[in-house]
């Protein structure tokens, strides 16, 4: 890890990033393309030593509440965050001052504040954000190895669902040739059905490569997959968008599923619910952009 000081900790539309690379080891990381212009190894974490600071100076002159999202591009709880909280600071800090907010993460860390999502979630609205790739346990552990397995995100959701703080899953990305089938599929939503998640966010069958992740993504592929790789610059070449070829039966799926059991999936309604902040007085404010 490495510190650094930061100018400003929200963008235009109420997002913040508490931390700056991952210690997940997901063989499919985004975060990873060189587009964001990271300057330093991702494992090495940057850390924003004066985060909490400013996070408090930005809330307290707000003129209107709103919703403040989180985990888009790096997990706010990432190993690091066991010992350093600064997650939990900020969290103490939106609490503190009433606003909303959208979580986004893959462990189970963040059960440690639960005190503090039901409080946000009492003023406000909180609306915890779990990414659920792969029903398969022991292939979850290769794809995600470093992070708390499917059936562990799994119980976050029903604790999320008994304090009746929503929930939203990110079922992304879903690999050609790993884990684009129905029984995988179908399994993870079982889950998201028993937990009554409020939305889900599938933007197709596939992933996204680039330069910097993909190289990442394709050692991956040697180590654990022979073969594979091979198979994916036949078919797909240097392409951004890998989409599955079985794309249209599990989006099917997907959309009955979601349309029988009252779960939101398009991405724009879903987006929408978790930008619009929440107040017992009902006021209502357009808050940040994931």
């Amino acid at each position: 890890m490495h510190e650094v000081i930061s100018k400003g900790i929200l963008s235009s539309n109420n997002g913040m990033n508490i931390y700056r690379g991952c210690t997940h080891g997901c063989i499919y990381c985004d975060a990873r393309s060189h587009c964001y212009g990271m300057d330093h190894i991702f494992e090495d974490i940057e850390i924003k030593s004066n985060v909490m600071q400013l996070l408090e100076d930005t809330l307290r002159k707000k003129r209107k509440k709103c919703m403040i999202g989180t985990g888009a591009m790096s997990d706010p709880y990432i190993h690091l965050e066991e010992k350093l909280q600064n997650t939990r600071r900020c969290l103490e800090i939106i609490e503190k001052y009433g606003f909303g907010l959208a979580i986004q993460t893959k462990s189970n860390r963040i059960l440690r504040d639960l005190d503090l999502l039901k409080s946000i979630n009492n003023k406000a609205k909180c609306v915890v954000q779990i990414t659920l790739t792969t029903y398969d346990e022991e292939l979850c552990k290769i794809i995600e190895p470093n992070v708390s397995t499917t059936k562990e995100r799994f119980e976050v959701l029903k604790i999320m669902r008994d304090n009746k703080i929503p929930t939203v899953v990110w079922i992304t990305p879903i690999l050609p040739y790993i884990n684009d089938t129905e029984e995988n599929i179908r399994g993870i939503l079982d889950y998201c059905i028993e937990a009554k998640v409020k939305g889900i966010i599938v933007f197709g069958i596939g992933l996204t490569l680039r330069n910097g992740n993909r190289e990442y993504y394709y050692e991956n592929l040697d180590k654990h997959f022979k073969g594979l790789k091979e198979k994916y610059i036949r078919e797909y070449g240097n392409s951004y968008e890998v989409i599955s070829r079985n794309h249209k039966e599990i989006m099917k799926i997907i959309k009955e599923t979601c349309d029988k059991h009252n779960i939101i999936y398009d991405v724009r309604e879903v987006f929408d619910y978790m930008r619009v902040f929440e107040e017992k007085n009902n006021e209502v404010q357009i808050g940040f952009d994931i």
